[in-house]
């Protein structure tokens, strides 16, 4: 390697860490991730759990299965934790992919797997299709 090379390497590392300071911090710092992890520790919720089946129609995108924590779900775009009360959503804890989520006041559920949709005027249940298929035209050769 040529003087000039290692000059170069050199003067590129110095000019690093004064360009990484006008990123800010891209990781929590000691006292933060303590925080945080105190709160899981606590199972202490970022937010309060959101009403589940406010509007008229409740899709389910999916869902987190943790091994250690609640679960989360999410019901219109919103996560929901899984906290095992009677009016939070329920995470199945075998390989079901359904999730048990509360319709009304009466204490049902309804099972929705992700990308279904829940009507709670009719109680209808519509996958993303909507009774429709999918069709795939192959193009035809030579394009």
């Amino acid at each position: 390697m040529s003087r000039l090379s290692l000059l170069a390497c050199v003067l590129a590392l110095l000019a690093v860490p004064a360009r990484a300071q006008d990123f800010g911090r891209l990781f929590f710092t000691p006292e933060q991730r303590s925080a945080l992890d105190e709160r899981r520790k606590a199972r202490i919720p970022d937010k309060p759990a959101a009403a589940v089946a406010a509007s008229p129609t409740t899709k389910m995108n999916g869902y987190v299965k943790r091994s250690g924590g609640p679960s989360t779900v999410f019901l219109n775009g919103e996560g929901i934790l899984d906290t095992g009360q009677p009016d939070a959503p329920r995470v199945p804890r075998g390989k079901d992919q359904s999730v048990s989520v509360p319709v009304g006041e009466g204490g049902a559920r309804v099972e929705l797997k992700p990308g279904e949709v829940l009507d709670s005027g009719s109680g209808e249940v519509h996958d993303v299709l909507g009774g429709g298929e999918i069709r795939v035209r192959r193009a035809p050769a030579g394009e």
